[in-house]
């Protein structure tokens, strides 16, 4: 029977440059931000340990993982996890017109793509908790109206973070849409034509809360780019007052991203290479 892990406790790689160093990077179960100068390979931490996962199955144990990649669950015994990776660069994609033909919007970048993935897990999210929501009001415990009540929480607390959080340009979400759109001075918006910080703040909010609040791992690669410094600031925060159990490990440049009380989560990279 599979069993899920709570977070990660710890990741090694091996020969991250040439068989010179090796990575030991023990690990917190709340949030863990790799800091360094350009090319020491704080991006290559980030995304060959979610490569392994992938590896893995989405976080299944198999017996053949990437070679030099040993990731370890809290519990031990456990055999999955479940995780995401952002990735925050806006590049072009490859046929962008192909895309568009299966996906009927206008994909365009790579931040299109990934929000075009996560409307079909809100809508997901959404299904699922309002099938929850119907067995709970039908089960004739009192107890469960309120528990019922709590479950329509976290997606308020979402819109009501974006209208907050997008509120200098005037856009707020349309909150009887199934899918995410916005208005803006009386027209609606698709969020493919959102600038590209705009484009991945609501990435990164929106993974947090289609979570569902379960334990998880959120990679992210320098998740500041394109964001100005007061979502910067208030990022790690956002993701926990959406996924307050969510495990967030991330690389970047920023000294904004420590400065809503983070400073003890970060791990300078030179801290945990071992030469070889």
């Amino acid at each position: 029977m599979e069993k899920f892990a709570q977070y990660i406790k710890s990741i090694e790689i091996e020969s991250l440059w040439s068989n010179r160093r090796h990575i030991k990077w023990q690990l917190r179960p709340d949030v863990n931000i790799l800091s360094g100068s350009n090319g020491v390979g704080k991006s290559t931490i980030i995304n060959r340990s979610a490569s392994h996962l992938k590896v893995m199955r989405d976080g299944q144990v198999t017996r053949n993982p990437e070679e030099g990649v040993n990731i370890t669950f809290y519990p031990e015994d456990a055999t999955r996890i479940t995780f995401d990776l952002i990735s925050s660069v806006d590049r072009p994609v490859l046929s962008s017109e192909l895309l568009e033909k299966i996906s009927g919007v206008n994909v365009r970048t790579e931040l299109d793509w990934q929000l075009y993935h996560l409307q079909r897990r809100y809508l997901n999210y959404q299904v699922n908790v309002g099938n929850r929501i119907i067995s709970l009001l039908t089960s004739g415990n009192p107890d469960d109206q309120r528990l019922a009540t709590e479950l329509t929480k976290p997606k308020k607390m979402f819109q009501d973070l974006i209208d907050d959080l997008f509120a200098p340009t005037g856009k707020t979400i349309v909150r009887d849409s199934n899918e995410i759109f916005f208005n803006q001075y009386g027209e609606q918006l698709s969020p493919y034509i959102l600038s590209s910080g705009e484009k991945q703040l609501l990435v990164i909010m929106l993974t947090a809360l289609v979570m569902e609040c379960r334990p998880g791992v959120l990679f992210m690669d320098e998740p500041e780019i394109s964001l100005h410094i007061e979502w910067q600031q208030r990022l790690i925060t956002l993701i926990r007052t959406l996924n307050p159990n969510v495990q967030i490990i991330l690389c970047t440049h920023s000294p904004a991203i420590i400065m809503d009380g983070w400073m003890d989560a970060v791990t300078e990279i030179e801290d945990i290479i071992e030469a070889q």
